[in-house]
């Protein structure tokens, strides 16, 4: 399994049996992307929650290649209006796709889509588990520090985990430190951060501030291979 990471929170992941997917494809709008949403792969995208800057380009990127919309029920239902493919589901469930298994976790955060200029509500926000290949990752998306990560921790060993560290919208360092140690992951990537000034941090003295080697700090676009 190769990950890479795209800027905020958009991870790209590309499996052994060649699958490409998405988590929060947001690009356009994104200065720290460095993809392309008229190019890049994708036969699944995984949705955290709604919000603009994690939704990003998922509909241009679905009608140009058919991608599968995973997320939950409630934004899998917006995208099936648009005639797109999805599956919904909800925090606790899990489902095997041909491409690995999804579970969806709790998340403590907003989840919102702006439709004609209006907020609607789009459901709950959630985290991910992904297994393919042998391999666990935790996308976080979206949250607080919460002690129930404890959880998420002892049900699957984690390989990797996608922490935001941003702060002011979400978890700043200092709980996703914290947080590193609750789900007892192999290696800690930092994510949802120094997109715009207001969640401005040091990803690099984040990592470098767990222990033991834990940290794992990511150009944007830098590749890294789970065997």
């Amino acid at each position: 399994m190769k990950l890479s990471w795209h800027g905020q929170s958009c991870i790209k992941i590309v499996t052994d049996s060649g699958h490409h997917i998405l988590i929060d494809p947001f690009i356009t709008g994104n200065n720290m992307s460095d993809l392309d949403p008229n190019t890049v792969e994708a036969d699944v995208i995984i949705l955290t929650h709604a919000h603009e800057d994690h939704i990003g380009d998922t509909e241009p990127i679905a009608q140009r290649t058919g991608a599968l919309i995973v997320s939950t029920v409630e934004i899998a239902a917006f995208f099936e209006a648009k005639g797109l493919k999805t599956h919904g589901m909800q925090m606790g469930g899990k489902h095997l796709f041909e491409f690995g298994e999804v579970k969806l976790t709790q998340a403590i955060h907003g989840s919102s889509y702006e439709i004609d200029g209006k907020p609607f509500t789009l459901g709950l926000a959630a985290g991910v588990l992904f297994t393919a290949d042998g391999q666990t990752i935790y996308h976080a998306g979206d949250t607080a520090l919460f002690s129930d990560m404890k959880l998420i921790g002892a049900y699957k060993k984690i390989n990797v985990a996608f922490l935001p560290i941003g702060d002011n919208f979400t978890m700043g360092p200092e709980d996703a430190a914290i947080a590193a140690q609750f789900v007892q992951a192999e290696k800690v990537v930092p994510i949802h951060y120094n997109t715009f000034p207001l969640i401005e941090q040091d990803g690099k003295g984040f990592c470098d501030s767990l222990p033991e080697e834990q940290g794992l700090y990511l150009e944007v676009g830098q590749e890294f291979e789970l065997t």
